[in-house]
C-alpha cells in the first residue's frame, strides 16, 4: 500500500479528516492530501515541541502555512484550534500523522483516525 492511500483510503475517506499528510519524523513529506502543503521545518518545529512544547506554546503552531494556536502536546502528540477548526499530530516511530477538522467534524473523530493510523504505523514497525 502507498502512503498516499493511508492518506486518501484512512484519512480523508473516512469524513472524519479534512486535510491530512503523512511526513518522516525528519520532516520529510511522504503523502498529502491535495492543497496541504506541510513543510518540513513546520514538522520538526512540532516533533520537537513533543519533547518539549515551550517553543510550540510561545510561538504557536505552524502548519501548512496557517497558524494554529497551541493545545496541548505530549510524547507523541500534539493539539491545537484555529476558531472551530482542530489539528491533530500523532507520531508512530519513524514518522508522523497529521490531520485537521472543519466545523462540520467532531474533533474527537478526527483525533481517533489521527491515533488510530499512528498506532497502526508504530505497531507495524513504522
Amino acid at each position: 500500500m502507498s502512503w498516499q492511500s493511508y492518506v486518501d483510503d484512512h484519512l480523508i475517506g473516512t469524513g472524519h479528516v479534512s486535510k491530512a499528510a503523512i511526513c518522516g519524523v525528519d520532516g520529510a513529506l511522504w503523502a498529502a492530501s491535495a492543497g496541504f502543503d506541510v513543510s518540513a521545518d513546520e514538522v520538526t518545529k512540532i516533533v520537537a515541541g513533543m519533547d518539549d512544547a515551550s517553543g510550540l506554546q510561545a510561538g504557536g503552531l505552524y502548519v501548512g502555512g496557517e497558524k494554529w494556536m497551541f493545545i496541548l502536546s505530549d510524547d507523541r502528540n500534539v493539539v491545537g484550534k484555529k476558531g472551530s477548526n482542530g489539528l491533530f499530530v500523532c507520531k508512530a516511530g519513524t514518522c508522523v500523522v497529521i490531520g485537521t477538522h472543519d466545523e462540520n467534524i467532531q474533533g474527537g473523530n478526527c483525533n481517533t483516525c489521527v491515533g488510530n493510523l499512528a498506532d497502526y504505523l508504530l505497531n507495524n514497525g513504522m
